[in-house]
């Protein structure tokens, strides 16, 4: 027999039928999947003078929809930055099968942005401030000439790369640290901890890998810490510097942001009878080809 909450969590399904009508109009919380790239978006959040993916979603959805939507993120991303597994929601009046969401919103978003799935979810539902965790991958090609299929996909790095240097200095970032040295000046985060349960670094054949997740990332957090990554990797620091650098708590002594065409959102995480209904995906740049 389920329980009172197990029971809640599970009242809204992909396969719910249209409610009787009710002097009340009901709300549906919808949990969606979107991948895109953000070559040509600035950043993740909706802005008055230039276009972030937000407003290109919440456009479509809206007009599916036929009224105004807001789409929340698990996280935010810069500009340049792509996911390939964004999880997002939005609380609307409109009944719509599950199919017809996905293939109404499609068709109306620009080719760079797509969702993968949609899922009703209980009410209350936040992609936002219910996740427990964020995990991001960032890709950086390692090879003489420059690539032209995977421009601005990637970031790319002539210079060969000291693998080992970088598994070495990226063993120190697992645990609960004080990231004041790896966040931008701009960070708007009340305070600079954060707890990162990963932070692999490997070789995908011309390709270096760093996948990290955490319980939340300050703004350019990830490109500040490939930032120094690529910097050990090229011999202009030692994979020590790495922990003189976050001690000093200080952007300034920090090598220069890396590039955001090499990182993608790959995922967030929320407690369990959240989790066991959101649908499975890949979560790595498709292309890539990379296990979960």
């Amino acid at each position: 027999m389920q329980s009172n909450s197990e029971q809640d969590l599970t009242k809204n399904t992909i396969h719910a039928t249209k409610p009787a009508e009710r002097c009340e109009k009901p709300t549906y919380t919808l949990a969606i999947a979107i991948e895109f790239l953000g070559t040509h978006y600035y950043g993740w959040q909706r802005q008055k003078e230039v276009l972030g993916v937000q407003e290109a979603l919440e456009t479509a959805i809206s007009k599916v929809a036929n009224e105004t939507v807001e789409v929340v993120a698990a996280g935010r991303t810069d500009a340049s930055v792509h996911a390939s597994n964004m999880i997002a929601h939005f609380v609307t009046h409109a009944y719509r099968p599950a199919h017809n969401w996905l293939r109404g919103v499609n068709s109306l978003l620009p080719d760079d942005i797509a969702l993968r799935w949609i899922q009703p979810m209980p009410d209350g539902f936040h992609a936002r401030f219910d996740a427990i965790a964020r995990r991001y991958r960032y890709i950086t090609l390692n090879q003489a000439h420059r690539p032209a299929i995977l421009n601005h996909q990637v970031t790319h790095i002539y210079d060969p790369l000291d693998l080992a240097a970088m598994q070495t200095a990226a063993a120190n970032i697992v645990g609960t640290h004080d990231f004041s040295s790896y966040r931008a000046a701009a960070c708007q985060s009340n305070q600079p901890v954060r707890h990162v349960s990963h932070a692999h670094l490997f070789a995908h054949g011309p390709f270096i890998v760093f996948d990290i997740q955490a319980d939340g990332f300050l703004h350019h957090m990830v490109r500040n810490l490939m930032g120094t990554l690529h910097a050990i990797g090229k011999h202009e620091l030692q994979p020590s510097d790495f922990l003189t650098i976050l001690a000093k708590k200080d952007r300034t002594i920090a090598p220069p942001t890396a590039s955001g065409d090499g990182l993608y959102f790959i995922n967030a995480y929320y407690p369990e009878p959240y989790q066991k209904l959101l649908p499975a995906a890949p979560l790595t740049p498709i292309w890539l080809n990379l296990p979960d």
